[in-house]
């Protein structure tokens, strides 16, 4: 007997035949074997609607206070932010020992300062400028200060420091030949370059450096001359011009400043800037560290970080406001170290931590399609074993700066917790508070 055959019948047929097998794509494996910067690319390709360097170069320019409480409420909040904290604390701080102006003033000062704060269009210009104006309004406080809060004036330590650091007074041997022409060429960067540099870097830097430089320049800027007032509070101490007056004898507060050789400058113009200036200064025993020397050192890295082929450019410049610093007799040479030192520190802490890497191809800022942040190796976020992530169109606008991430119509390289969409002025200023050091 022959074995019967049966067919399918066609409801049977209709069932699929063979089941769908899902293929998973060995990102891990490929990760591997992909060059890292090949890698990076390619996600930047793959998950970009429109061209990167639109959303990483472009400004905010949104008007709606909204924007930035809902991007407030999205950010995750780490131990970064205790900064904001801080600068609170000396602000509030600062604003209850001055005199003047008086509270309709400084309710006028507090209230334009959270307005700034508020609007995205101005919030990514004030945002990194916060650790600038807390100097600004501290240094300012300064002057108010009653004397029974104060520190003793220390006249000898310095002088003493320089003879056995170097043997001899430098700032003296420096200033014991004055003539117009040395006049002139110290308070150029003195008197005049000290003051603008910051913003001619802070624009030089904005054009050709890649998107988040300025605003890591200025916080790092303002809280280096915020902690050297710190310091010129907790340690006076007199600068060369006191000795040359008064010599050894003990300092009080009720002595005011001196302009020293830039008095020469007031009678070669026949004007009365800086002597009036210096008399009514905040902080008359601030001499170490100099102030002077941590801008010009700090303005100094952060150009030969963008422009490393001009460095001996900025090197010059560093060395020129050292020396009109002593040639003027307003700080010693010990002085000049302390203040290099503290903005080295503050230069390669940011560098490492905080600045992002210069791509030797680019020219501009416009030029960037991505950026790394810091001086390790790391695959966050633009690697693609990150594909398989999903995009998350809510970044965390607060730490970067934006507010306009999903009308900006960019997915630009993300990873699986924020976006850089929509990176502005005041990208990175943060730089993701950590997310990216805790890479390195």
């Amino acid at each position: 007997m022959k074995p019967s055959l049966s067919l399918p019948s066609w409801k049977d047929r209709s069932q699929p035949q063979f089941a769908r097998v899902p293929i998973a794509v060995p990102w891990r494996s490929i990760r591997l074997l992909v060059p890292h910067r090949m890698r990076r690319k390619l996600r930047s390709t793959l998950r970009s609607r429109v061209s990167p360097a639109s959303s990483l170069s472009s400004l905010q320019t949104s008007l709606s206070p909204s924007d930035t409480l809902r991007s407030l409420q999205s950010h995750r909040w780490t131990l970064y932010d205790f900064q904001y904290l801080l600068l609170m604390i000396i602000g509030i701080f600062s604003l209850s020992v001055m005199q003047s102006p008086g509270p309709f003033g400084k309710t006028a000062i507090s209230t334009l300062l959270l307005f700034s704060l508020l609007i995205p269009l101005t919030r990514q210009f004030f945002f990194p400028f916060l650790p600038i104006a807390t100097w600004l309004i501290f240094f300012y406080a300064c002057q108010f200060v009653p004397p029974e809060w104060r520190f003793g004036v220390w006249v000898r330590v310095l002088p003493a420091l320089e003879n056995i650091l170097y043997g001899a007074n430098i700032s003296n041997i420096l200033s014991a030949h004055q003539n117009v022409l040395l006049d002139v060429l110290a308070w150029l960067p003195y008197g005049i370059c000290h003051y603008g540099a910051p913003f001619v870097c802070s624009i030089i830097m904005f054009v050709f450096g890649p998107p988040g430089t300025v605003p890591v320049f200025a916080k790092t800027f303002g809280y280096i001359s915020l902690t050297a007032v710190v310091i010129q509070l907790a340690f006076p101490c007199s600068p060369p011009w006191y000795e040359n007056q008064y010599g050894l004898a003990p300092a009080d507060y009720s002595i005011r400043g001196n302009p020293a050789g830039l008095a020469r400058i007031d009678q070669l113009f026949g004007i009365d800037l800086y002597t009036s200036g210096f008399h009514a200064s905040p902080v008359v025993f601030g001499a170490f560290p100099s102030l002077h020397a941590a801008d010009s050192t700090l303005a100094a890295l952060f150009m030969s970080h963008v422009f490393p082929s001009l460095k001996p450019l900025f090197i010059a410049y560093t060395l020129w406001m050292w020396w009109a610093t002593m040639y003027l007799s307003h700080h010693y040479a010990v002085d000049l170290v302390g203040g290099g030192i503290l903005a080295a520190i503050a230069f390669y802490f940011a560098k490492a931590r905080f600045l992002p890497r210069i791509q030797p191809e680019k020219t501009f800022r416009w030029d960037y399609d991505y950026v790394e942040v810091g001086n390790g190796f790391t695959e966050h976020g633009y690697d693609m074993a990150s594909l398989d992530g999903e995009f998350n169109a809510d970044s965390d606008e607060w730490t970067v700066g934006s507010s306009s991430s999903i009308s900006s119509g960019s997915m630009s390289p993300v990873d699986d917790h924020h976006s850089w969409d929509g990176e502005t002025l005041a990208s990175n200023s943060d730089l993701e508070t950590g997310r990216q050091s805790s890479s390195l």
